[in-house]
């Protein structure tokens, strides 16, 4: 059953709807959002088990391509063009392959339909294993993920999933919910010979990511014939934030066309 996802919206004219990764949120695209929106009506979403939205399980492809197809339907006013990124980009090509009418056109950044590689359940189980109940700020809880977590840049991100309350720390992610079907957030649901999505589709790489390989090309034009593959230098996986300008202007030129 699909869930009333949270979301804002900026901008006038037609709709994009912009869904975030793993650990992310709608707030993460807010100065995104806010550049688009010269041009469109942009909606950032939560997905399930993520930021405002509900809690709810399964957390896999089908579940949240049917979360964001609902809010298509009630919020969009029509056809949308769909911008995803990891997990989010995942959704988002589920989505325009169950529902292309929904999906006027469709951006993927740094993703493929294939398995991912990484260390998803290390994460998670990171992150439950953080003392709350001791910790007063988000600068305490990146200290207790340090030693699992080396990477300031990532523990920084992680953290910003902590809600800050009367009663103290808690996560704005369900963990328990995400670490259950850590396999669907890493794969991708096989999708039938016949399936494919004939509409306008940029895929965005980062040059410093492996999220897109060469090996993934072949599956990303069978099930997206009108594909264009743009990599953006000097981007890791997180391109929007690595590369923004690049990013803006790749993404303009291909929602305004």
């Amino acid at each position: 059953m699909a869930v009333d996802l949270s979301f804002s919206e900026t901008g006038t004219g037609r709709p994009l709807v912009i869904l975030h990764g793993l650990f992310g949120s709608k707030r993460n695209w807010a100065s995104i959002a806010a550049t688009l929106a010269d041009h469109r009506r942009v909606v950032t979403v939560d997905l399930r088990n993520h930021g405002e939205s509900p809690w709810a399980e399964p957390h896999d492809y089908p579940s949240l391509a049917d979360d964001v197809a609902d809010s298509i339907r009630r919020h969009a006013g029509g056809a949308a063009a769909v911008l995803g990124h990891s997990m989010g980009g995942k959704a988002a090509m589920m989505l325009a392959l169950r529902s292309p009418e929904l999906v006027e056109r469709l951006v993927v950044v740094d993703i493929a339909p294939g398995r991912s590689q990484g260390g998803v359940l290390a994460v998670l189980r990171a992150m439950q294993e953080v003392p709350l109940a001791a910790c007063a700020s988000r600068a305490d809880v990146e200290n207790a993920l340090a030693a699992d977590i080396p990477e300031r840049a990532v523990r920084g991100f992680v953290a910003q999933n902590v809600r800050i309350g009367p009663a103290g720390l808690s996560w704005r992610v369900n963990l328990d919910a995400l670490e259950r079907h850590a396999d669907d957030i890493l794969g991708f649901p096989e999708v039938p010979v016949a399936q494919r999505f004939d509409k306008p589709t940029l895929f965005i790489a980062g040059s410093r990511s492996d999220y897109i390989r060469p090996e993934h090309h072949a599956e990303i034009r069978r099930l997206f014939p009108l594909a264009t593959i743009e990599t953006i230098e000097g981007a890791g996986h997180w391109v929007h934030a690595d590369a923004t300008e690049a990013f803006l202007k790749a993404v303009t030129r291909f929602t305004t066309a």
